[in-house]
């Protein structure tokens, strides 16, 4: 545990200096099932989160967690919270549990989140839980990095009409109504059935999206909400469709990492002179900005 600890804080830290065991280890993993939770603040993620934890051990399977925390826009840190509510897993060597700020990343996701969920993925674990920060629209970007998206909401907060504004309503595989000792409950769940209903059934793959009620604080609904992650990991298996998503994670992630090498590129010295004389070339006129930036690119990766 404690080398897995530190390879991921060189991966949040000091990315360059684990660059040349990343080969081995996307080599050895391809094993985890990826489950992505995401939901705004206040609906119980971390909470439902820990209980899941708890049942997934008590069916035998090892489980690790990065949970990503929003960061302070002052210091770059965060509160990092999940750490202390799943205190009670620390001595659990079959348990991993890793908080990462966001340091201002979109899309609910740390920078790095990607490159844990790969060591995790290689440290043999049977699942690796990712918790997004809870941001809103920008959540959809969970989708490049899990294979199984997990869509929190709560009775009475209009977190599933916000969902369908915000456009997190079509990447969910599997609805939980958390905190369903609420009052509201059956109408939120009504609501987001009549959604379901509206077509959004994963291009008609054959995979019915399920709503779970669950109580996370007293565990009610989490061995039902358990079941629906391993059906899905079933169906994906059997349809195909693990593998069309693990190609799509695969080119939003070298997307991601060609723009990153880009800007790289840029700030050394000679990307820098030649990006000067491309804004000459666009200022004076000689060139417009779209051949301008093409010459850029083949310039900086020849």
């Amino acid at each position: 545990m404690p080398s897995i600890a530190r390879l991921i804080t060189l991966v949040e830290s000091t990315p360059e200096d684990v660059h040349g065991v990343l080969p081995e280890l996307y080599a050895a993993g391809g094993r985890a099932h990826v489950v992505g939770v995401t939901g705004s603040p206040g609906s119980g993620k971390s909470t439902l989160v820990n209980a899941l934890v708890s049942e997934v051990r008590g069916r035998g399977h090892t489980i690790a967690v990065v949970a990503v925390d929003p960061s302070s826009p002052f210091s770059g840190g965060a509160i990092l919270g999940d750490r202390i509510r799943m205190q009670e897993h620390t001595l659990d060597d079959s348990v991993f549990v890793r908080s990462m700020s966001s340091r201002g990343a979109l899309g609910g996701l740390a920078r790095a989140s990607v490159d844990a969920v790969a060591i995790l993925d290689a440290a043999g674990f049977d699942v690796v839980v990712v918790e997004t920060v809870g941001a809103g629209q920008s959540e959809v970007e969970i989708i490049r990095t899990a294979h199984t998206i997990v869509l929190v909401s709560v009775p009475g907060m209009g977190d599933d009409v916000q969902a369908i504004k915000a456009g997190v309503m079509e990447i969910a595989d599997i609805h939980v109504v958390n905190k369903a000792d609420r009052p509201e409950t059956h109408r939120t769940v009504k609501d987001l059935r009549g959604t379901l209903q509206l077509g959004l059934d994963h291009g008609g793959l054959g995979w019915e999206t399920p709503i779970v009620e669950t109580v996370a604080l007293d565990g009610r609904g989490v061995p039902e909400f358990a079941d629906a992650v391993e059906a899905h990991r079933a169906w994906l298996e059997s349809s195909g469709e693990l593998s069309r998503r693990e190609r799509r994670t695969a080119a939003a992630r070298l997307t991601t990492l060609a723009k990153e090498l880009l800007m790289e590129q840029l700030a050394e010295p000679a990307g820098g002179a030649v990006f000067e004389r491309a804004v000459d070339d666009v200022s004076s006129r000689r060139l417009d900005p779209r051949t301008a930036a093409k010459d850029l690119i083949r310039e900086l990766i020849s």
